[in-house]
């Protein structure tokens, strides 16, 4: 896959936004490993650092989640909000 490297803003920003994508299609599965960084990059033709600040980013926005020695995957996420059971009167 490519990112369009002429369109302003930062490519972190597009990886992240291109991998989000395929979190919320279900292409990337919940609790399945996220591609390694390295590979990330040699997908999306960025440098490793892009990468890895993209993983960064996804990580805070709470779509994936990294186990030290493990590797990054895809965090499960609720489909809908919880409901709230009760109510202030």
């Amino acid at each position: 896959m490519e990112l369009d490297h002429d369109t302003p803003g930062y490519l972190y920003e597009a990886l992240a936004k291109a991998l989000t994508a395929r979190i919320e299609s279900g292409e990337l599965a919940p609790n399945t490993p996220l591609p390694a960084e390295v590979q990330l990059a040699r997908e999306y033709n960025v440098s490793l650092g892009t990468a890895r600040h993209a993983t960064r980013v996804l990580r805070e926005r709470g779509l994936v989640v990294t186990v030290k020695s493990k590797g990054t995957y895809v965090a499960k996420r609720e489909r809908e909000p919880p409901i709230c059971l009760w109510s202030v009167a």
